[in-house]
């Protein structure tokens, strides 16, 4: 029986590949360039890489961005809406929020064009009593129109429809008997919550990528069988748990950032197994640089977010924040004589101009290969055999050197700067302005280039030290290798904890464990572990914004106790003192929401045997003039992967390895522990 586990997950720029062989406590890693517009193609060239037999192949698991790039470009499928009369303009409504904060003036258009949303006679009230029956003739002329008009996919969208599915449920039957595929969204099933607008926007999102992310992975997984394939194929979300494939194509809208998610997993475990609890995360790609926050080992999960302005999603995901500073996004002088970093990139095609493929715009990566920080003749992911210095050395002087007056080295160095600041920015956005002190966490760079500015960030955000892991380019692809299967639920409750009838609350707890585990039980997966986890949305009456309250819940032979009145209400007080600092007097407690996680625990490998050797001395291969500051410096360069454990290394040094390239700064000192992490401090500290 096969023991290899694969992780893919796909970038803009490069799609990783992360091989375990669970028997030989083995892995090997790929790094090849992303295929657009089939992402497909660049999935299993680098599978390819790795593995010749795919029956050798126990699991697949795959970190997508199918999903995040049909909605940043609005390439979803053409879509329809049925909804109640008087709802059709809810997605345009929104909540009234603006582009620019400070602007007067923003335009929106819904991903569902408003020819394409139709309203029928139908009506729930709040309290689930329905007061119009849905006119299903009604519903299937609406069908055939906007099956005339084109649409590939239809949201079902009814007011109220959380407190009692019927309307819905008949109309989805009655939709189905006219529909001509298995495209048909109800929003439920894809978010029983309350609150319109966030119930109606994800629900329709979810439609609007059906048609794109099922056909992509239906291509995967006939590719993937027809090579012979017969393992278990999975997906991660963007709550940093996995998915079947079935489960993924039935709810695309999950996979949203499921890439990075994945990578925060992995660095997340990295840092637990090294004896790091607190660690910010920079994922750094060709793209954008992603950071997260882990605090006490736990990551940080966020109830909804905006993929773009007005594209809400609401669903668990782990809080990561974007910006784009990737290795290929483009530095630019603007009017005012401002050099500015991105947000638009060169992508993995045509790439950086060093790539030598069309683009005369510098990159990030185009600043760092000037300064001889990356290696021109030992490009990674296998696309090109040399990178091209004098015409990444030209763009330079023509787009950033010259309008500001700078040396090729000087505007070079700019362009790292403001980079730098941008993504020291994002670091304090997750960190000193939620209440964290930097200092108490280490920095985790992976993603191509995050080990090429890690140095900065310490010197930028004051924090102690940085952890890069073994292979740091592939971190993603790792993590989904590491990542658990999970399955969230979640349903309205609207009560008083007062008057909160606890059966009914015990019911739906019942419910969700019970989904959760037959979906553990149809995967073929052996689990080491189940676990059931609850929490409430929960506010005082009057207010808007809610705290989530950890519930203690037991269960005997899978039936569930649900907790008390009086014990909901401990839990949010302490909840609620914990948020905020005090407790209102008096104030009448609400129960909004239940939200449950029923989590099957995947075996996980133990990364001591990816690991160095113990004996043995330090590898280094050559040097080269690397610019720092405002000097040369001769730097020694090593083969990271050779060194063995417990090697200190003095900066300036450059590590490298075929998925990225390591930067320790002067004044820096790396040591080796016995996972293959490189710990980067300052030399005082290491003294």
């Amino acid at each position: 029986m096969s023991s290899r586990m694969i992780g893919v997950d796909v970038g803009g720029t490069f799609t990783d590949v992360f091989v375990l062989n669970e028997a030989e406590g083995t892995a090997s890693v790929a790094k090849v360039p992303t295929t657009r517009p089939d992402q497909s193609g660049g999935f299993l060239d680098g599978i390819g890489r790795e593995v010749a037999d795919l029956s050798e192949i126990a699991v697949v698991v795959h970190g997508t961005t199918a999903g995040t790039n049909a909605l940043l470009e609005r390439k979803g499928a053409k879509t329809g809406v049925i909804c109640t009369e008087g709802l059709r303009d809810v997605l345009e409504m929104r909540r009234r929020d603006r582009p620019r904060t400070w602007g007067l003036r923003g335009d929106f258009e819904p991903v569902v064009d408003r020819r394409n949303r139709l309203e029928v006679p139908e009506r729930t009230l709040a309290d689930g009593t329905i007061r119009t029956p849905v006119d299903l003739d009604a519903v299937r002329s609406a069908a055939r129109t906007l099956q005339e008009q084109g649409c590939e996919a239809v949201a079902i969208l009814f007011a109220n429809a959380y407190a009692n599915t019927a309307n819905e449920d008949a109309a989805v039957a009655a939709l189905r008997g006219v529909w001509h595929n298995e495209h048909v969204s109800a929003s439920s099933e894809i978010l029983p919550e309350i609150r319109e607008f966030e119930r109606f926007s994800t629900t329709a999102l979810n439609a609007y990528l059906q048609p794109e992310v099922s056909g992509y992975l239906g291509r995967l997984e006939n590719a993937l069988k027809a090579g012979g394939f017969d393992g278990e194929f999975m997906i991660v979300q963007s709550n940093g748990g996995v998915m079947a494939v079935d489960t993924a194509c039935r709810l695309p809208v999950r996979t949203a950032l499921s890439g990075p998610a994945a990578g925060v997993i992995a660095a997340g475990y990295i840092a637990q197994s090294a004896g790091f609890d607190n660690i910010i995360t920079g994922d750094m790609g060709g793209t954008s640089f992603d950071v997260s926050l882990i605090a006490e080992g736990q990551s940080m999960l966020s109830p909804q977010t905006s993929i773009d302005f007005g594209m809400v999603v609401r669903n668990p995901m782990i809080e990561i924040t974007t910006i784009g500073a990737g290795g290929g996004s483009i530095a630019w002088v603007d009017k005012g004589g401002l050099l500015n970093i991105g947000p638009e990139s060169a992508g993995s095609n045509p790439g950086p101009v060093a790539y030598g493929l069309g683009n005369d715009r510098p990159t990030v990566t185009d600043a760092n290969i000037v300064l001889g920080r990356i290696d021109p003749d030992n490009p990674i992911g296998g696309k090109l055999e040399r990178l091209d210095v004098e015409a990444a050395r030209a763009a330079i002087d023509a787009h950033v050197g010259a309008p500001l007056g700078l040396s090729t080295v000087d505007a070079a160095e700019a362009i790292l700067k403001v980079a730098n600041s941008r993504m020291a920015g994002a670091i304090r956005l997750v960190s000193i302005e939620r209440g964290f002190d930097p200092k108490r966490f280490a920095f985790m760079p992976f993603g191509g280039g995050g080990a090429l500015h890690s140095g900065a960030m310490l010197a930028e955000v004051g924090i102690a030290r940085a952890i890069v892991p073994r292979y740091p380019g592939v971190t993603s692809a790792m993590g989904c290798v590491i990542a658990d299967m999970r399955q969230d639920f979640v349903q309205t409750i609207n009560s008083l904890v007062g008057t909160l009838d606890e059966a009914v609350l015990g019911a739906f707890m019942q419910d969700h464990a019970d989904q959760g585990m037959a979906l553990l039980d149809a995967a073929r997966t052996n689990f080491e572990a189940r676990e059931l986890s609850f929490e409430l949305d929960m506010a005082y009456i009057g207010q808007t914004h809610t705290v989530s309250v950890p519930l203690k819940v037991t269960a005997q032979d899978g039936r569930i106790t649900p907790p008390t009145r009086a014990e909901i209400e401990t839990a949010f007080d302490a909840a609620y003192e914990q948020t905020f600092g005090r407790l209102l007097k008096g104030g009448v407690r609400r129960i909004l929401n239940l939200r449950s996680a029923v989590t099957g625990k995947r075996p996980k490998f133990d990364l001591g045997t990816l690991g160095p050797s113990e004996g043995g001395s330090d590898k280094r291969i050559g040097h080269r003039q690397v610019h720092f500051g405002d000097k040369w410096h001769e730097t020694a360069i090593y083969d990271r992967l050779t060194l063995p454990v417990g090697t200190v290394i003095t900066g300036p040094a450059i590590l490298t390895q075929p998925d990225t390239t390591v930067l320790i700064e002067p004044d820096l000192q790396g040591r080796v522990d016995r996972f293959g992490n490189t710990i980067i401090e300052p030399q005082e500290a290491t003294t």
